[in-house]
């Protein structure tokens, strides 16, 4: 995995690479794949870096770890590949986009126009065991992705960290709150959706944005018809 992270967080995260705990965490996700199907795929692991650049971060969405079915996870938290059946979570997060900023519910869960525009869809967890929620949580990857959280937040240009749910709110301490916006909320799985429908999170990550002299975010997913 170490020459597989995208230049562009080379020079902020390499260091990482060379800690033992990373050397560590790549042979315990290698043994894990010979044993059986991991996710997502090897070379999809650092897509969420790759696909938003370390100096584009405009928003950052924490999750919890991949998608553990066959052909979900692509390495971004949340999203799903083209023609996979979006997940309850992100339908809940579509409805409360609809209701709050009227936009149409796309047919398809790929977050790719986001990650483009700059919303860095991060989980805390890269890498999972096929059927197995969790399973490679405390291996390492938290120490890695708090490095990235780390990254942003010592950044002179200011970002906005999305934090749904008790698990991603943990990561509070990491933020300078002073120097960038933080957007708490319940997390839009079905056990806390009550909570959050109507929480409007999108206006506050938008009103975050303007404020920080940012363009805005086109929320909108393009549909790829049936």
């Amino acid at each position: 995995m170490t020459g597989m992270l995208p230049e562009s967080w080379q020079d902020v995260l390499g260091e990482e690479l060379d800690k033992p705990y990373f050397k560590e965490l790549t042979e315990f996700v290698e043994e894990e794949r010979a044993k059986g199907p991991v996710y997502p795929p090897r070379d999809e692991v650092f897509a969420a870096l790759a696909a938003t650049p370390f100096d584009r971060v405009k928003v950052l969405v924490l999750g919890q770890d991949p998608y553990h079915g066959a052909g979900q996870g692509h390495g971004l938290c949340f999203s799903v590949r083209p023609g996979v059946r979006v997940p309850p979570s992100l339908r809940n997060i579509y409805k409360e986009l609809h209701a709050e900023l009227g936009l149409p519910v796309p047919d398809n869960g790929y977050l790719m126009p986001w990650a483009e525009q700059g919303v860095l869809l991060l989980n805390a967890v890269l890498t999972v065991r096929e059927a197995e929620p969790n399973s490679h949580k405390g291996k390492g990857w938290e120490q890695f992705t708090d490095a990235v959280i780390r990254a942003v937040v010592n950044r002179q240009d200011p970002a906005v960290f999305v934090l749904w749910g008790a698990y991603a709110r943990k990561k509070l301490p990491l933020i300078d709150t002073q120097q960038h916006a933080v957007v708490e909320g319940a997390h839009p799985s079905p056990l806390s959706a009550k909570k959050f429908f109507g929480s409007k999170p999108f206006t506050q990550i938008d009103a975050a944005i303007a404020a920080q002299g940012h363009e805005p975010i086109d929320w909108r997913i393009p549909d790829l018809g049936k």
